[in-house]
């Protein structure tokens, strides 16, 4: 597997980059992901922010022009725990966030340490 040179400068530029109002509800969901486990990693890939456990995708932060994604990997297998996620395909599954509206803190830290347990037990 390929490693990024510089991920933190990445990442950092990831966050520079962003419009105004995307700012909050990013940084907020950056850290409540980062806040749910620890040996959680992160890198840019595709234009988006992705976090990975033990070098497999976990979660990706996609932002879009009214609100952002977090984009569970294994989603489907968390679905009976945690309702809030959408999407009807395979594996991945959906939480959505207005920028205008606050971020349920945690509520991701929960389901992302819920993902991490299932990264782990893999």
């Amino acid at each position: 597997m390929r490693h990024l040179a510089r991920p933190a400068a990445m990442v950092a530029n990831f966050f520079d980059s962003l419009p105004p109002g995307q700012v909050a509800v990013a940084t907020a969901l950056h850290q409540a992901v980062l806040g749910s486990a620890s040996g959680i990693d992160q890198a840019v890939r595709w234009g988006s922010l992705m976090f990975l456990v033990r070098g497999n995708q976990l979660v990706t932060l996609v932002l879009h022009k009214g609100q952002a994604h977090l984009q569970y990997f294994q989603g489907a297998l968390l679905v009976e725990r945690f309702p809030q996620l959408e999407g009807t395909g395979k594996g991945m599954r959906i939480l959505k966030f207005r920028y205008s509206q606050p971020v349920d803190t945690e509520l991701v830290m929960r389901i992302t340490a819920a993902a991490v347990a299932l990264q782990i037990s893999v």
